[in-house]
């Protein structure tokens, strides 16, 4: 699992377990529909970090918490 994946699997976690749908947390976060749209797009490669601390906020957790999940602990290599 690559980064991008893990960061989209771990906001769907968060998603399900606050009952939330992709329209929920944008609006919690201040962001657009389309922006969570966007970075849940298994074809998209890339999040931005802006974002990604943007949704932490809307959903009340650090960036710390969101990236100190299990699912982070063995990504694979990125750089090819």
């Amino acid at each position: 699992m690559n980064v991008k994946e893990a960061v989209v699997a771990r906001f769907q976690q968060l998603m399900e377990e606050r009952k939330l749908n992709a329209n929920g947390l944008a609006n919690l976060s201040g962001v657009t529909p389309s922006s969570v749209y966007s970075m849940l797009d298994e074809r998209r490669k890339e999040v931005s970090v802006n974002l990604v601390k943007k949704l932490c906020d809307g959903l009340e957790i650090t960036l710390g918490e969101f990236f100190t999940a299990e699912i982070f602990f063995d990504l694979e290599q990125e750089i090819r």
